[in-house]
């Protein structure tokens, strides 16, 4: 992927095929700044069920008139696979050889997670030396995703009308989203934890420098909190989204004291559930690599707008919470973005990170216009599946 295109290129079409909705994006980097191309956005319809055919061909229809509406460059596109059809795990290993733990990959742990080593997608990254008592082991990120499902993500995706050359995770789209401002010497050391607040999962990244260190996959998120408020007050899960709707942007309507309280504390229980399994992420890094305590969070995704569930956070984890602008500094002018709802354009990191795939740092950071920038680092490609 690196050195696939010329400066002054337009890049690869990102593609994130989410739960409840599909963005697309496609970048280029002029001499002052990296622009924004192509940029759509199509909410799914609610009620379609996952691996559905009306699903897939409601993907496929809306993907091609993003396409066509969007003036897209080319039909080459990078997709990740979706939280629901990947599996991560942290390991432990006392070998740091590729192939001692690729052997292990293809055997115990790939047999744990019901995966076939000789049709299955199984990758790795390695995130460092760990202590464990008196003895120093190697932490191993396992990625697994089964092949029939990829198969079917790839074929839907050129049903459509794109031609994927590269498939990467949403956790380490979401963690290159974030590199370019990680570039100076004293950022070397520096504890970065991400945090995407999806629909179905909130996804915890762990990073030291330019490298990631932990990854967990929580299954609580905003359905849940959705289905709560339905349950607790007696309606519909579409009445209830639209509830949360309105506490997140007033120009929806008002909600009366009562009900508001209500809708409030109908989500705590899983704030505080969602709270403590972020908490335990934090305390995880500390042990396992003997590190400082993070003491911020940088949260993404289309449910870090909800102003509860950041408050309750904030208080409940003890540190500094800011909301991620992965496309500051980008010309948008080619992009048509909700800026007036979502500022900060926190939902659009993955996607971001995705269009970034192959991307040279020293490119992006000269781009910007980066006057820290006192090394020059090639981006790694973590983990392509």
């Amino acid at each position: 992927m690196l050195g696939l295109f010329g400066k002054n290129k337009t890049r690869l079409i990102g593609l994130d095929i989410g739960h409840s909705s599909i963005k697309m994006i496609q970048m280029s980097r002029g001499s002052q700044t990296i622009r924004v191309e192509a940029a759509q956005e199509r909410c799914l319809e609610p009620g379609l069920e996952q691996g559905s055919e009306q699903r897939k061909a409601f993907i496929v229809d809306s993907i091609s008139k993003m396409l066509r509406e969007g003036k897209f460059s080319g039909r080459k596109v990078i997709s990740c696979v979706p939280c629901d059809m990947l599996k991560i795990k942290s390991l432990r290993m006392d070998s740091a050889e590729p192939e001692e733990i690729e052997k292990l990959m293809c055997t115990e742990v790939a047999e744990r997670f019901g995966l076939d080593p000789a049709s299955d997608e199984i990758r790795y990254i390695a995130a460092g030396n760990v202590y464990q008592g008196e003895s120093i082991k190697n932490e191993i990120i396992f990625f697994g995703t089964a092949h029939k499902d990829l198969v079917e993500h790839l074929e839907m995706i050129e049903s459509a009308g794109l031609e994927p050359v590269s498939i990467d995770t949403a956790p380490c789209a979401l963690f290159r989203s974030f590199q370019m401002s990680l570039r100076r010497k004293e950022d070397k050391e520096i504890v970065s934890v991400l945090a995407d607040l999806g629909s179905r999962f909130t996804t915890v990244i762990i990073g030291r420098g330019q490298q990631i260190v932990f990854i967990k996959q929580i299954p609580l998120a905003g359905e849940q909190l959705t289905q709560d408020v339905a349950m607790r007050l007696g309606i519909g899960v579409p009445e209830a989204a639209l509830l949360r709707s309105k506490l997140r942007y007033p120009e929806d309507g008002t909600i009366d004291p009562e009900t508001r309280s209500a809708v409030i504390e109908a989500m705590q229980p899983t704030i505080e559930s969602l709270a403590r399994e972020i908490s335990l992420c934090f305390k995880y890094y500390a042990v396992t690599f003997r590190g400082q305590r993070p003491n911020e969070a940088v949260f993404a995704g289309g449910e870090a707008y909800e102003d509860t569930l950041m408050d309750a956070l904030r208080n409940q984890l003890n540190v500094q919470i800011r909301i991620a602008e992965p496309l500051r500094g980008f010309d948008l002018s080619g992009g048509h973005f909700e800026r007036r709802r979502n500022p900060q354009l926190c939902e659009w990191a993955v996607v971001v990170g995705l269009g970034l795939k192959g991307w040279e740092l020293p490119d992006i950071s000269q781009a910007l216009q980066d006057e820290d920038v006192e090394e020059t680092v090639t981006a790694e490609e973590t983990v392509t599946v």
